[in-house]
């Protein structure tokens, strides 16, 4: 601790004074969807483990405890204080810039905001700067500025590094103080910790919550959570020799955990040089001046411990401090660590899955303490593994800031995407995962969405990655013919519509969703009969062939084991060729990811996926043929082949004829659009990633690139928000209120970004992204980054999946 390890900030962190707000922050497009506003700072917590947020105000407000659900709210509480004394001047902050608007906490003192301004500057009536936050997932800083005479940073991580299956499952936060004395005189600080104890609060009071279909047409159900139910709860002082802290619990009676329950703990270093202050049971909702009396006044606490449970309607919370006194020019570095445990996430009631950390755990919801001693013995070592992960990219010359800075930013979603990471099983040995299409669209891994946005996970966490398509390869056989009505013709006041929910050769849409059984009831939305899309089969084939090569292609039973479900999904997807030419049509209604837009006939998108689908079909048949895996019987392996080359070969001449205008490929062949589809190659692009024959001349791929940038980028709003899904040549709108068409897709965007660095157009596809980064980043839309934006300022679908496509930009760049 005397000699701290070096506390130096990355250059391409996303960065902003504290407490500053937004002039104009995006706002939702719909008021049904989730608008928490711009205050999102990076999340903390293991893949699966449940996480927190802390926001560049300084206050912890997000909240994913429980599986797949969201709550944003500032639990005051929970906060780091500081407390200086030089010479005969002292001062105390709880180190947020947002006071409860309760009126609890009102002894305490709250941490001046920044003002807008000059950094560094702090004159009397002029602009305040007070410090600054920075981010780079997984780590995040604070840097206290220009109100301590000591220059304090705290910088914040879990342990999350690539191809760690291990930790990166842990329920634990890392605080990392680093105190430094620059003036000529001693400074005596002290830290204190304050949480509150939330055990039982993260679970679904209503254990069969209605389902009901929102304005939107999006499946909604009701979520009540048990916020300040704290009856038998109680706090306790832990230490051993090297360690001390307060382990949060609740009084059992020998019942099974249950969702919700579990443990707490903050915890710190015990060290010679440090004195260590605890208090186990204050009243979070009082005034806070059991604390802040003593706190404020010379850096201590009462020591008071009393591990009496809460009785209703009371709330208790713990609080550690660490007084210390720095020479001039002395630095220390002290860390503290957060850990959680709530070892059972619930689906429908009774359907219980345990978290992955338990295989490193035990199940008892009794394992925070030994999970944060972990983290105070280990936090050096995993600051260390994530630098050697990140510092490859990081010292990238060709990469520009702007795009390391989102790389590792936008995969924030893997931890607070409602992700889940079952504990292991003899038929999933590293368990099964999941991560939301969004906080709005309830369900998981949307396989249209992830055909973009599991870049990230698949060249981070291949295992992981293969275990989501594995899902689907067991989803495909099944069937559910219970009739649901569809969404969409609620929304545009048509007549009711069902449909059943899963048809058995099908590709479904999602695996499912938190109240209902993820992994084994599929297709939960219903806003579009996802039986119907011309997508999905595509988009499997093409994901099951992309993960067995960028993982070495030695895999030869993860492609075995799809292969039954690759053949099922083809012919299934075959019977919507309604003319026999080959390739299968759209119907209409909208019938692909693009879920708001009508296409007729054989369609650009559609038809280049199943092109590019059926070559990689092709190619994995080559595959078990050779190496004697995934059929017995090699006739029928070899009659499949021939059936799909057939196919191929119609395919192509038809995708021709019917789509090429001779500048670019038409949105259809039925009805009669001249709209530039941007995304209309997608095809052609992982056709050419994996390797696979071009599905489109080289020539033509590249003048509908042009065209594409050209209208959809550069004429729609002068290139400032991205490209448009679709518009005319000259950049204007076909329909002036269609919606999917206007807007821009933040997950399309990368994806047209990669296809322009795989076909040459590098610096194009540079600019193009460097627009969609800076709307995100700059209009406090950091860590909830939409699924799309309009040019009024307006936004839908936060914490989206597709988003994550910016790591198909690095794979090819």
């Amino acid at each position: 601790m005397t000699n701290p390890l070096s506390s130096v900030i990355p250059s391409y962190t996303w960065n902003r004074p504290l407490g500053l707000g937004w002039d104009k922050p995006y706002t939702v497009r719909y008021a049904s969807n989730i608008d928490d506003g711009p205050w999102h700072g990076m999340p903390l917590g293991g893949f699966g483990a449940g996480c927190i947020g802390r926001s560049s105000r300084g206050d912890f407000n997000l909240w994913h405890i429980d599986g797949g659900e969201h709550t944003f709210k500032n639990i005051a509480a929970c906060q780091f204080s500081v407390f200086e004394s030089s010479g005969s001047s002292s001062q105390a902050y709880a180190l947020s810039t947002a006071a409860p608007e309760d009126g609890s906490l009102s002894a305490w003192r709250w941490y001046p905001a920044s003002e807008a301004g000059e950094q560094g500057s702090r004159e009397k009536g002029g602009n305040v700067h007070t410090g600054t936050y920075h981010a780079l997932y997984p780590r995040s800083w604070f840097v206290y500025e220009n109100v301590l005479q000591a220059q304090l940073t705290c910088e914040q991580f879990s342990p999350i590094w690539a191809n760690n299956y291990k930790e990166t499952s842990y329920p634990v936060a890392v605080f990392l103080w680093n105190a430094h004395n620059r003036t000529n005189a001693p400074i005596t600080l002290s830290i204190m910790l304050t949480w509150q104890n939330m055990v039982g609060w993260f679970t679904n009071a209503l254990k069969s919550p209605k389902v009901k279909i929102r304005d939107d047409g999006s499946p909604v159900y009701e979520y009540q959570l048990r916020l300040g139910e704290s009856q038998g709860n109680y706090n306790q002082l832990v230490e051993n020799q090297e360690y001390i802290g307060c382990f949060l619990s609740q009084v059992t009676e020998n019942q099974p955990v249950q969702e919700g329950d579990g443990s707490w703990c903050i915890a710190t270093l015990k060290h010679p040089q440090v004195e260590v202050f605890y208090h186990t049971r204050w009243n979070p909702a009082g005034r806070g001046e059991e604390l802040w009396q003593s706190f404020a006044r010379d850096g201590s606490l009462p020591n008071y411990v009393d591990e009496t449970s809460a009785t209703d309607n009371t709330q208790v919370g713990a609080a550690i401090a660490i007084r210390f006194t720095l020479q001039p020019g002395e630095s220390l570095e002290i860390p503290f660590a957060l850990a959680w445990d709530c070892p059972v996430t619930e689906f429908a009631a009774g359907i219980n899955y345990y978290r992955r950390y338990t295989d490193f755990f035990n199940r008892s919801g009794k394992n925070a303490w030994a999970i944060a001693s972990t983290a105070l013995t280990e936090y050096q070592n995993w600051r260390s593994q994530i630098q050697t992960w990140q510092q490859p990219i990081l010292e990238r010359e060709d990469l520009p800031a702007w795009l390391k800075m989102a790389l590792f930013n936008e995969l924030y979603d893997l931890t607070s995407g409602g992700t889940l990471w079952s504990a292991a099983s003899e038929l999933d040995p590293i368990g099964q995962f999941a991560v939301l299409e969004c906080l709005d669209y309830r369900w998981y891994e949307s396989l249209d969405v992830r055909l973009y946005g599991s870049f990230a996970l698949l060249m981070l966490f291949p295992e992981l990655e293969k275990s989501v398509i594995r899902a689907f390869a067991r989803a495909i056989p099944q069937s559910d013919d219970n009739q649901r009505i569809i969404g969409y013709y609620y929304t545009i006041g048509a007549d009711t519509t069902t449909a059943p929910r899963k048809i058995a050769g099908a590709t479904p849409h999602d695996l499912g969703a938190p109240n209902e059984h993820v992994w084994e009831q599929t297709n939960y939305t219903c806003y579009q009969d996802c039986n119907l899309w011309k997508d999905l089969g595509s988009d499997f084939v093409l994901q099951v062939y992309r993960d067995f090569l960028l993982t070495g292609a030695d895999d030869v039973q993860f492609l075995a084991d799809c292969w039954d479900a690759i053949v099922q999904t083809l012919d299934y997807l075959k019977t919507f060729d309604k003319d026999g030419d080959g390739i299968p049509e759209n119907s209409g209604a909208p019938d692909q990811t693009f879920d708001d837009w009508r296409l007729q006939g054989v369609s650009a998108y559609c038809g280049g996926l199943w092109i590019a689908a059926l070559e990689a079909a092709i190619a994995i048949s080559d595959i078990l043929l050779m190496n004697r895996r995934g059929a017995e019987n090699t006739e029928e392996l070899g009659r499949q082949k021939s059936t799909y080359q057939t196919w191929l070969q119609q395919s192509r001449l038809i995708y021709e004829a019917k789509l090429w205008n001779g500048k670019y490929y038409r949105l259809d062949s039925e009805s009669g659009s001249d709209v530039v589809m941007a995304d209309q190659l997608c095809g052609q692009f992982y056709a050419r990633l994996l390797g696979l024959p071009d599905i489109v001349e080289s020539d033509r791929a590249l003048s509908a690139l042009q065209t594409v940038y050209d209208a959809c980028f550069l004429k729609f709003q002068n290139g400032q928000f991205g490209a448009a899904n679709g518009v005319l040549p000259d950049g204007s709108p076909e329909n002036p209120k269609a919606t999917h068409p206007l807007e821009v897709w933040t997950g399309i965007n990368f994806g047209i970004a990669a296809f322009l660095v795989q076909m040459g157009m590098k610096d194009e596809a540079l600019r193009l992204t460097q627009a969609v980064v800076k709307q995100i980043y700059d209009n406090g839309l950091q860590f909830r980054t939409p699924e799309a934006i309009t040019a009024s300022g307006t936004f839908r679908a936060s914490t989206y999946l597709r988003a994550m496509a910016i790591w198909a930009i690095y794979l090819v760049y």
